[in-house]
């Protein structure tokens, strides 16, 4: 079980309760502060003081103050008037991510909201009761109002949730998990719900962590490349590393030579050429850059998974309560910015090291495009195509969502972050750039089988069995698309991934 005390949720606690379903509670010591944060709210409520969210109308209609009869009314209204996202239904992994991270924020005991409300949240996520919640909507920067408006619906008994795989409206699902939901909202609840980063923040979560187990695959895909094409391990010596000084290349360089332990492919400078190419010789240095740039990019969302996101900000041992914009997405949203280079970066030179396995004036001696009877039989040509076309993507993709703002809410919110469009387009990336390099995996390992047989890495050799356990040389052309799927979707499984590094 995981236990939130708002400040401690790293991205491993993340990954158990989101996307593996561990159980989660809240610290007893923290139930105190949201109690003591809610008798804060209530003493603002019942002294008619004005305070923004508590009864106010939001944004322009922040000088609108709610009488006290209407301000749970209004409370039920935000929700539901916010609950506009669109598009393609959000994977339950990442709602329950948001759910997880809207508790983590609200437990700090700066929002006032009520126990029953977070006990609430608590409970759909151990039932896994799970609210629909669809992808476009948010500018990133009020919060992700839309996103966690259809997020916090059930908790009243409106919208939809998923149960068992299947869309139910919150009346059915609740029924059939034994659930009830809260009778009403009252004051600053439901802003207190919606003012926050975590669709953004899980959205980039799952990226950056899918991310670092993308990378592992990317030296594994080079690895397999520097066999097929015999290429020159002095580039990795870990002398060279240290003299530039930077941990991700001195890394990459380490694990790579690790995983061609032992191989017979891989050769010396001088022995059949003087030095390699860049996608072969600097791979440390590119894939270092990466790994720098998303371990810089975890430690961000770390920060943001433990921060308070409201508005106004309670104080409740001062009597205080500030209008402010802890709300605003932009240190995530230059983040995520910058994930969406550092993965694209992978796959541009994994598509370059894709054509020299399959080009015959680069690939040391391999036929053309990896057929056995090039001409009559095209082989690998088309891989490298689509590997092209998916790099090409990425390069419209990864430009910075967070360079772009739009004027909202009657211009009073003037400047946004974009960081949930940048978030999606994160994800898009990290699919095409696992994509690249299942190719280059599975087009190493064809290429391979062209060389006299020899040993190969301790790592490289798990690789290449494996695959061979599921995707066959290609001796003659065959439809290709089923092989290429069948290597994403290993990629994409945990017991594939442990069965390469387990014990490393």
């Amino acid at each position: 079980m995981v236990t939130l005390n708002g400040g401690g949720l790293d991205l491993e606690s993340f990954i158990k309760v989101a996307r593996y379903k561990e159980t989660v509670r809240i610290g007893d010591t923290h139930k105190q502060k949201v109690e003591h944060a809610r008798q804060f709210v209530k003493n603002i409520v019942d002294k008619n003081d004005t305070v923004y969210g508590v009864n106010t109308g939001f944004g322009k209609l922040s000088d609108t103050v709610i009488s006290k009869e209407d301000v749970s009314v209004l409370q039920e209204n935000l929700l539901k008037s916010h609950a506009c996202t669109v598009g393609n239904q959000l994977p339950n992994d990442i709602v329950r991510g948001m759910m997880l991270l809207r508790v983590n924020a609200l437990i700090r005991g700066h929002s006032g909201i009520r126990l029953e409300v977070l006990d609430k949240i608590i409970e759909m996520l151990n039932n896994d009761v799970i609210p629909v919640v669809f992808e476009k909507g948010s500018l990133g920067a009020s919060g992700d109002l839309a996103p966690l408006s259809n997020m916090s619906l059930p908790i009243i008994g409106l919208g939809e949730c998923m149960v068992d795989g299947k869309r139910y409206s919150t009346k059915k699902a609740f029924k059939k998990a034994g659930m009830t939901p809260i009778k009403q909202l009252i004051a600053k609840e439901g802003l207190a719900l919606i003012n926050g980063t975590q669709a953004m923040t899980s959205l980039a979560a799952f990226t950056v962590y899918d991310g670092l187990r993308l990378l592992d695959y990317a030296n594994v895909s080079l690895a397999l490349s520097l066999e097929a094409l015999e290429g020159i391990t002095d580039a990795y010596d870990h002398r060279v590393h240290h003299v530039r000084g930077h941990q991700g290349q001195i890394t990459v360089a380490k694990r790579v030579l690790e995983m061609l332990s032992g191989s017979e492919y891989v050769t010396k400078q001088g022995e059949k050429r003087v030095q390699d190419a860049y996608s072969l010789r600097c791979a440390p240095q590119v894939h270092g850059a990466s790994l720098d740039a998303l371990n810089y990019v975890k430690r961000t969302i770390e920060i943001e998974m433990n921060a308070v996101t409201d508005n106004p900000v309670l104080f409740a041992d001062d009597d205080t309560a500030i209008s402010a914009g802890n709300f605003h997405g932009q240190p995530i949203a230059l983040v995520i910015d910058h994930m969406k280079v550092a993965l694209s970066e992978l796959a541009n030179i994994s598509e370059r090291r894709l054509e020299r396995l399959v080009n015959p004036q680069l690939s040391e001696g391999l036929p053309p495009f990896l057929a056995v009877n090039a001409g009559t039989h095209s082989g690998f040509m088309i891989v490298q195509y689509s590997a092209a076309s998916l790099v090409s993507h990425n390069k419209v993709l990864a430009h910075p969502a967070s360079v772009d703002s739009i004027s909202s809410s009657a211009n009073q919110e003037d400047h946004v972050s974009m960081g949930t469009n940048g978030a999606l387009q994160a994800r898009k990336i990290l699919a095409n750039v696992r994509q690249v390099i299942g190719m280059e995996i599975m087009t190493a390992c064809q290429a391979i089988d062209f060389r006299e047989q020899r040993t190969l890495g301790m790592i490289t050799k798990r690789a290449y069995n494996k695959v061979r356990e599921h995707i066959p040389f290609i001796e003659k052309d065959v439809t290709m698309y089923p092989h290429l799927h069948k290597i994403d979707a290993l990629m994409q499984e945990d017991t594939f991934y442990q069965s390469l590094f387990k014990g490393v």
